[in-house]
Formats: C-alpha cells, sequence, structure tokens
C-alpha cells in the first residue's frame, strides 16, 4: 500500500570551527586539497545550453556568492569551465556552488570556494543534464529565459530545453558517470527467477528520471542505495515476480472518490502494479504528473511498459515518504540506515514488532544485494 504524497529535502548549513587553531588547521588542509587548480588533465571549455548561449560567472568576478548566469558565449574566462573528474566543475579557480546548500527547486547557484562538499557535486550525464546528485535536481535556467543574465538555479528535472547542457566531459578517467552500479549480471545474479517483463535495460532506461539515485555520495552509499531499493522491490514483488497486485479482491477499494479528478479508468483500475505496487488513484495522479505520463488515464501502462513500471517505483523512492520520516532515498544518502527505507514503504504494518518476519525478509534480501556488489551494508537495518 502506497500513501499520499510527501516529499521531504534536507538542507545542511555552512558550519563555523571555533577555535582558531583548528580554524587555522582547517584552512591549510582545505587549501591543499580544494582550493588548488584543477588538475592538468581536466577538460575544459564551455557550458552551453538554452538558445545557444552559456553558463558565465557574473562580471568576471571570482569573489564568493557571484551569481551564475545565462550569457551570450564570448570565450572569456568567465566561460571557461573545468571538469577535472572529482564532480566538480570550475571557473575562475572556484567551483559552482549550490547557494546555501540549498536542494530545494529554485535554489540558485555561484561561484564559491571549492570545498569538496555535496553542494558543489555534479553529474554531466549522457542525456546533457547537469544533476546535483544531493539534490537529485538538475542545472536549470530560471523561468526558462533565454535573455542575458537569466540566474541558473537547481529544478527537478524535466528534460526541459533549459536544463540541457553542452558541458566538457570528465577529464578523470573514470567510468561513464551515467553508469548504473549494478551490472546486468550481478542484477540477473540478485533475480534469478524473475519475470521478464522487469528487465535490465527498462531499468536503466528508467534512472534517467531521478539522476541522484544510486548515484550519490560515495561508491559505497550508490551501492548500499541501489541494494536497498532492490531489496525492497525484491519483498514487494516476490522476486520480481510479479507485476500486479494478486489479490484481485481489493481493485476496487483503491479509487478515492472524494478527490476532484475522481477515478477516470475506473473504480478498479488503480490496484497494485510494478515494482514498489503503486496503488490508490492519487499515487498514480502523483507519480504520473511527476513523470509526465497519464497514468490516472491509462494506469495499465505501468503493467505494460517496463520502463514505466521502474520510474513508478523510483517516483516513490526519491519522493515519498509514506509512513515514515524521510523518503528512502535520503535515508540512504543520509545514512540513517536500511530500517529507515522499510519504515518508509511499509513501517505502519511492519516496524516496531508488527511483523518482524516480514521485516526480516527484507532485511535478508538486503545482506545478500550488498554482498553481491562487494560493500558492508552498514548500520540501522532494522524499524
Amino acid at each position: 500500500m502506497l500513501f499520499s504524497p510527501a516529499a521531504h529535502f534536507f538542507s545542511l548549513g555552512r558550519v563555523t570551527v571555533g577555535r582558531s587553531l583548528v580554524t587555522a588547521v582547517l584552512t591549510v588542509v582545505l587549501s591543499a586539497l580544494f582550493l588548488s587548480a584543477p588538475p592538468a588533465h581536466a577538460a575544459s571549455g564551455q557550458i552551453s545550453g538554452l538558445a545557444g548561449k552559456c553558463a558565465d560567472v557574473a562580471g568576471a568576478n571570482s569573489a564568493n556568492g557571484t551569481a551564475v548566469q545565462l550569457y551570450d558565449c564570448n570565450g572569456t574566462a568567465a566561460q571557461s569551465w573545468s571538469n577535472p573528474g572529482d564532480g566538480t566543475l570550475r571557473a575562475l579557480g572556484k567551483c559552482l556552488d549550490i547557494v546555501d546548500r540549498g536542494t530545494a527547486d529554485g535554489a540558485a547557484v555561484q561561484l564559491w570556494d571549492c570545498a569538496g562538499s555535496a553542494n558543489q557535486q555534479w553529474v554531466v550525464t549522457a542525456a546533457h543534464d547537469i544533476v546535483n546528485p544531493a539534490a537529485n535536481k538538475c542545472l536549470d535556467v530560471r523561468g526558462n529565459s533565454s535573455a542575458n543574465g537569466g540566474r541558473l538555479q537547481i529544478w527537478t528535472c524535466t528534460g526541459a530545453a533549459n536544463q540541457k547542457w553542452n558541458a566538457p566531459a570528465s577529464g578523470g578517467g573514470g567510468t561513464n558517470p551515467s553508469g548504473f552500479v549494478v551490472s546486468e549480471g550481478q542484477f540477473n545474479q540478485m533475480f534469478p527467477g524473475r519475470n521478464g517483463f522487469y528487465t535490465y535495460s527498462g531499468l536503466v532506461q528508467a534512472l534517467s528520471a531521478y539522476p541522484g539515485f544510486a548515484n550519490s555520495g560515495s561508491d559505497t552509499v550508490k551501492k548500499q542505495e541501489a541494494a536497498a531499493f532492490l531489496a525492497n522491490v525484491n519483498h514487494e514483488t516476490g522476486g520480481l515476480v510479479y507485476v500486479v497486485e494478486q489479490n484481485t479482491a481489493n481493485y476496487p477499494h483503491y479509487c478515492d472518490a472524494g478527490q476532484p479528478y475522481g477515478c477516470p479508468a475506473g473504480q478498479a483500475a488503480y490496484y497494485g502494479r510494478g515494482p514498489i505496487q503503486l496503488s490508490w488513484n492519487f499515487n498514480y495522479k502523483a507519480a504520473g504528473d511527476a513523470l509526465g505520463i497519464d497514468l490516472l488515464g491509462n494506469p495499465w501502462r505501468v503493467e505494460q511498459d517496463s520502463a514505466v513500471a521502474w520510474k513508478t517505483g523510483l517516483w516513490y523512492w526519491n519522493t515519498q515518504s509514506g509512513p515514515g520520516s524521510m523518503t528512502p532515498h535520503n535515508a540512504m544518502v543520509n545514512q540513517a540506515g536500511f530500517g529507515q527505507t522499510i519504515r518508509s514503504i511499509n513501517g505502519s504494518l511492519e516496524c516496531d514488532g508488527r511483523n518482524p518476519a516480514q521485516v526480516q525478509s527484507r532485511v535478508s534480501a538486503y545482506q545478500q544485494f550488498t554482498a553481491i556488489l562487494g560493500v558492508a551494508p552498514g548500520n540501522n537495518l532494522y524499524c
């Protein structure tokens, strides 16, 4: 059973250390690690986007807090960005930074001293998005305006033209940043008896809807999140066997007629489907709106299109807290533990001793999947 939408995002303020000695030491360390010029092998060039214009440091001013804007491409240093392969994008010796470590839609971006923090991490994807994994949002031109001086910000990824960029490829020599941390072989090992509907290619295709998923934090955290999602999916679908809810007697119960949009596909049309068993008309409406798909009018797409099915699972994982206090994505990225993902998915029926066998089923799958991926499961596995 899925609950009504409730997205939660967390913001961390900048921290000031009081003791002068510690501050001095930190300054030296940070200078050595982050404030130096990018490596010699860093790829560099313009970041061009909407209307062929460029990401530009306003006034070519390298001071902390200088706005980053859209402007006619002119080949100046204010528009020369490097991608050294450490997750940062740099200009004028400083980093592209989200103001006040914001994660909400509309948080502006600026230039700031490179500090290695999550609000300075960016993934340039093969789909030409520039994504901040911590916020799970895309670099965006405010108001879709192509006028010179349009402020750049982060916004929920929509695939619109004001979020598409041509940026320097990573010079770090690492793996493709848009690749999934679970290989097809590992996926097949996790789900040896899966239904052919749940394809690996469908899952990989769905990742573009939420680029921060399994792409935030360290490699260990990325793999832990992927394992956590797939372990919960394993439990909800009997090992990726079931595409639709098996108890057909429940089907007519998932129409909340009190919603202003009603149940246009029919009273019995909103039963559980997909990897996290999306159910209820209001959840089909919310997921469809977020994904740009009319799932309220055509909920059957979730059982007919593998990528759409996976997207609905990722929608819940990344944006909904259900009976919990945080989204499953935030639970894993912020290292609250696997147990909090159970609470957000079905905590009111399983957690706090209500159904320990069901909790153990999820935990056992998570431990198995983290072992396949070669990482420790971490702490706080139960709820």
